[in-house]
């Protein structure tokens, strides 16, 4: 009898020694409209429109003490694929997790439509949950990332009543300079030696948006860019001057070598490289850089998806929390 009661003791004090952190979702997107995008010459060349709308992870029975933003598509993105990640980090310090999709397919946000339209949504739902409007943090990986940089220069260049603030930004390997991703497509395309779809749609999009190419037009680039090697100034870079910054990389420059033929110029390293160093030119002292190693990913690909699940996230959760403490 001695035995079963030990036993039953013990599970007894893991049952409720064990952290639960129980968690609350909301969730809304709109139907989607029988729309779609041109990103390429050919008869073909069309993504059709997403559904637009947000999810919201709310740590359950807490005071909320933050929130962490993704500006997630409702598709390409897989839905929240990304911010899915932090749920429990994110629960277990008291913050609540945003994912926000426009309409468009792969959205750059290139339209002033797109940021006034996340404006909007991100404004609604912090109002509908009473969230707090501090220790708030932009995440992501890719055009999750990218679109972060784009509506925080967005929001700070327009006189808005509702203006997030802002506590940091943990960007992960995506590209920041578009007049390095633009040569970088031109020699891709023009090497032959990897699928060309990207390249393709991605100069396409940037030559209809920014009114052609770095040729023509490299100022539209500079200014479309949070930080560009060839512009002498870098404007926006200070835009993001006052915020802690956390920033992976993951060169990957053998496996880059190897399969795509790639050089160092041709890798969003680079681009966060650079913009470190600007912030750090323009006097903000609160950045890091990390770099994964061949060994810190165990997947087979090396893309920015793969580097941001790759990332230790309980790790970076103490540093969103060691910045709410400065």
């Amino acid at each position: 009898m001695k035995t079963p009661f030990k036993v039953l003791f013990l599970l007894f004090l893991i049952f409720f020694s064990t952290k639960s952190f129980s968690q609350k979702m909301d969730e809304y997107y709109e139907s989607v409209k029988n729309d779609s995008l041109r990103v390429g010459i050919g008869e073909n060349d069309f993504l059709p429109f997403i559904q637009k709308g947000y999810t919201l992870m709310l740590p359950e029975n807490k005071e909320i003490k933050g929130v962490l933003i993704f500006l997630e598509d409702s598709k390409y993105d897989k839905k929240n694929n990304s911010s899915k990640q932090m749920y429990t980090q994110a629960s277990e310090k008291d913050f609540a997790v945003l994912s926000v999709s426009t309409e468009i397919p792969l959205d750059f946000y290139f339209s002033k439509s797109s940021m006034i339209s996340t404006h909007k949504l991100i404004k609604e739902v912090f109002y509908k949950f009473n969230l707090p409007n501090n220790n708030i943090f932009f995440l992501g990986a890719s055009l999750v990332g990218h679109r972060a940089m784009r509506y925080i220069k967005f929001m700070k260049e327009n006189d808005l009543k509702f203006q997030l603030k802002i506590k940091g930004i943990v960007a992960c390997n995506f590209t920041m300079d578009f007049i390095r991703k633009w040569y970088q497509h031109k020699r891709d395309i023009r090497i032959n030696r990897i699928d060309l779809w990207e390249p393709k749609f991605i100069n396409y999009l940037l030559e209809t948006n920014l009114g052609g190419t770095p040729i023509t037009n490299p100022e539209n680039y500079h200014n479309f860019s949070s930080y560009s090697y060839s512009n002498e100034k870098n404007e926006n870079v200070k835009l993001y001057k006052d915020y802690g910054v956390r920033a992976y990389i993951e060169p990957a420059i053998e496996y880059k070598l190897k399969k795509q033929l790639r050089t160092l110029y041709e890798n969003n390293s680079t681009d966060i490289v650079g913009f470190l160093a600007e912030l750090r030119i323009k006097g903000n002292k609160n950045t890091e850089l990390i770099v994964l190693q061949p060994g810190d990913n165990p997947s087979q690909e090396r893309n920015t998806q793969s580097t941001w699940n790759s990332i230790n996230k309980d790790e970076l959760m103490d540093w969103i929390q060691k910045q709410t403490e400065k």
